[in-house]
């Protein structure tokens, strides 16, 4: 007869419970059975690796969220007007204090649902609000995939805002162990080969929910082959991100 029984079933119990009132989430790291491992004649042993963790906590108030937008939206507007101009001029004492602290954003613009530019930063280089003053004037004037955002569509065109958490090197040891380690619609992807470079915010995942189109396509954002992130010279860090958006 087989049964099947956990080792250290208290202590795994024990995590679940934890896990349960603080609400982490889950992700299956690794499995596999007792192939190669001597064990009783007719007994078969699984092995799992399961990571908990806790969800990213939501930053930015509603007034903060709403600050950022309309400051993307002013901007939007001057520079569709203006291609040189710089967009608003702000105080620093108009500032909400937690928009003043250095962090890594992307501003998106979505015309009619499709994308009509996207600009950001991986890692922090400026206080938030300079940088999406930055990026929101960047993503309507400076993306190569499209031509400059005219006066006549700003008031079409919706802006998400996503501020990224900062990057974190995954570890893995064969593109199967990479794929096996992804979460579609959760993780932002910095992809590296060699010396190129490119990455993806985590609403991609819905134009891509397949792992490796995914990564196919972000290979070939990064100026590569589709199937070069399978090479040895791969890297790939993991960042969230906390993002809003307005009514356009």
């Amino acid at each position: 007869m087989k049964t099947r029984e956990a080792g250290g079933k208290l202590p795994i119990l024990t995590l679940i419970q934890l896990a349960w009132q603080k609400a982490w989430k889950t992700q299956l790291m690794n499995c596999g059975n007792g192939d190669g491992v001597s064990v009783a004649r007719g007994r078969v042993v699984d092995y799992n690796a399961i990571a908990f963790y806790e969800p990213v906590a939501q930053t930015y108030g509603d007034s903060e969220k709403k600050f950022l937008l309309n400051l993307a939206r002013a901007t939007l507007a001057q520079v569709a007007t203006d291609p040189n101009c710089s967009g608003p001029e702000l105080s620093a004492k108009d500032v909400p204090p937690k928009l003043a602290e250095a962090r890594a954003c992307f501003v998106t613009l979505k015309k009619h649902g499709e994308l009509r530019g996207c600009v950001g930063h991986i890692f922090p280089q400026e206080p938030l609000y300079q940088a999406i003053e930055d990026n929101a004037r960047n993503a309507a004037t400076c993306d190569p995939r499209f031509q400059r955002v005219l006066p006549e569509e700003v008031g079409k065109i919706k802006i998400e805002i996503s501020v990224l958490t900062e990057p974190q090197p995954l570890q893995f040891n064969s593109p199967e162990d990479l794929l096996g380690k992804l979460q579609p619609d959760n993780d932002g992807v910095v992809l590296e080969i060699g010396a190129r470079r490119a990455t993806f915010l985590p609403h991609v995942w819905e134009q891509f929910p397949d792992k490796t189109e995914f990564l196919n396509q972000l290979s070939k954002k990064a100026g590569c082959k589709p199937s070069a992130w399978r090479g040895k010279e791969t890297a790939v860090s993991i960042y969230h991100v906390e993002a809003f958006e307005d009514s356009g």
